[in-house]
């Protein structure tokens, strides 16, 4: 069943009859995407909130040296969206790349007020959303002032347990703040404790 995985990340927050169900995946759009395309660019306001069945996404901003700053990755069973963005409807400052073939289940600003106005118990879906992304977020920012970088790679490990095998290292290397090379290093230090 298409629905099969969103339904079940749905369901960690709330239960849905026959009928909400069938309203929320009545609004989902789907939407297969190429490895290398963007789906969102800096300046362009963000029109999408979507769900990860397959794939994997690479979030990103240029800093004040052209230079891509690696944000976030999202694989499966993950949500995406510039939530600024999405909801303001203001020109974002991220890039959102496909690394690997995609697949999505989307909810545009229209689709997910319709939603919201038909099922009002998906705010609590999307609220725990939000909640989870500022945790990952306050935690990324509390260890990328106060923790080495070898831990930060472990940590990094426990979060993406599959990125390390899906994209180039100097992604990870610039999600962790760090040279490619050093990275490299830390690998080959934790391959050697096994």
């Amino acid at each position: 069943m298409m629905y099969e995985n969103i339904l079940k990340n749905v369901s960690k927050c709330i239960t849905l009859t026959q009928e909400e169900t069938a309203q929320f995946t009545e609004l989902l759009m789907t939407r297969k995407v190429p490895k290398k395309t963007l789906l969102l660019q800096e300046g362009e306001v963000c029109q999408f909130e979507g769900y990860l069945q397959k794939g994997c996404v690479r979030i990103y901003y240029l800093d004040e040296n052209g230079f891509e700053v690696t944000l976030a990755f999202a694989v499966e069973d993950w949500w995406i969206s510039d939530i600024a963005s999405f909801h303001y409807h203001t020109p974002s400052s991220l890039y959102m790349e496909t690394l690997e073939e995609s697949e999505f289940l989307m909810l545009t600003p229209e689709t997910k007020e319709k939603l919201l106005d038909t099922v009002p118990k998906f705010e609590r879906v999307f609220r725990m959303l939000v909640q989870r992304r500022l945790a990952v977020l306050q935690n990324r920012l509390i260890h990328t002032m106060a923790k080495p970088a070898a831990e930060r790679y472990l940590e990094f490990i426990d979060l993406y347990p599959t990125i390390s095998q899906r994209v180039p290292q100097y992604y990870i290397a610039s999600y962790l703040g760090v040279s490619p090379e050093f990275v490299s290093i830390i690998r080959k230090r934790l391959a050697a404790k096994k």
